[in-house]
């Protein structure tokens, strides 16, 4: 149990790390935030199952999750659509 919470710990800190090193395409922040999203889901599965509570929290936070992708993948498409790629330096808000 103990070896599981300690592989969930060190898949948020990757995550973390890749979404604070990868910041110059918006697609791998995504991506990384995603993976992190997961990784709190898991911990929230075994916590869950840990003290024997009920599973309906995770169907919440599941459907809050797929409402973020949704709307990060909505920003990306406006962005592409609007200037052509996914860099960050390229957005200007001066226009």
């Amino acid at each position: 149990m103990m070896m599981n919470f300690c592989f969930m710990i060190i898949m948020f800190i990757c995550g973390c790390l890749s979404y604070s090193l990868k910041r110059k395409h918006l697609l791998s922040m995504l991506i990384s935030l995603e993976f992190i999203v997961v990784s709190l889901f898991f911990m929230m599965i075994i916590f869950l199952m840990n003290y024997n509570y009920e599973f309906f929290f995770s169907m919440i936070f599941l459907t809050f999750s797929v409402c973020e992708g949704a709307l990060g993948l909505g920003i990306l498409v406006g962005m592409v659509r609007t200037h052509g790629n996914d860099y960050f330096q390229s957005f200007s808000s001066l226009y």
